[in-house]
């Protein structure tokens, strides 16, 4: 499953690279229809129902993507996955196409979490940070655990990075446990 939604990610990321479409407007598209997909158990039985033409399936599609305003490219994907039958795959292959795209343009995810709500100019400093020590542009995601005492914790893909007040009472005790 998760070399379908590779392939097709990689595929549409060339897509929208070579036509040099705006990256943001096609994800939100997908996810757009995604969530459609998601919310709507008869569309989704229709699309993944091979007793329904695939021609019905495409006019259907075509209908809702002029309602939503959703672009051509975006379109011919989803057409695409129709026909093969991988209507299934949508969410993974947008989620897998966020990554794709993210690293071709050169960002990183970070998910940060802190003992507290950081302001603006916090989360500003470390998104420098985190840029500085990854070399790449950062798209951080916040959250809040306060178990973590104080600092915070930053993971960029597997790395993690651990700042929090928890993490050095912890490092502390095993140093003098041993």
């Amino acid at each position: 499953m998760a070399s379908v939604a590779s392939t097709y990610a990689r595929a549409f990321a060339d897509v929208v690279f070579s036509a040099r479409l705006d990256a943001n407007a096609a994800i939100g598209g997908l996810q757009r229809i995604s969530s459609l997909l998601a919310g709507s158990g008869p569309l989704r039985r229709v699309w993944e129902n091979p007793a329904v033409p695939a021609d019905q399936k495409r006019r259907l599609l075509d209908a809702i993507l002029q309602q939503e305003g959703i672009e051509r490219h975006v379109r011919n994907l989803i057409a695409v996955l129709i026909d093969h039958r991988r209507v299934q795959f949508l969410d993974r292959i947008t989620q897998q196409l966020e990554k794709e795209l993210d690293a071709r343009l050169g960002f990183a995810e970070a998910q940060i979490t802190s003992a507290r709500e950081l302001g603006d100019a916090e989360k500003r400093a470390l998104e420098a940070q985190i840029e500085k020590a990854t070399g790449k542009k950062v798209r951080a995601r916040f959250g809040l655990d306060a178990s973590l005492l104080g600092g915070a914790v930053v993971r960029v893909g597997s790395t993690i990075y651990d700042g929090s007040v928890k993490g050095q009472l912890e490092k502390i005790r095993e140093a003098i446990s041993a």
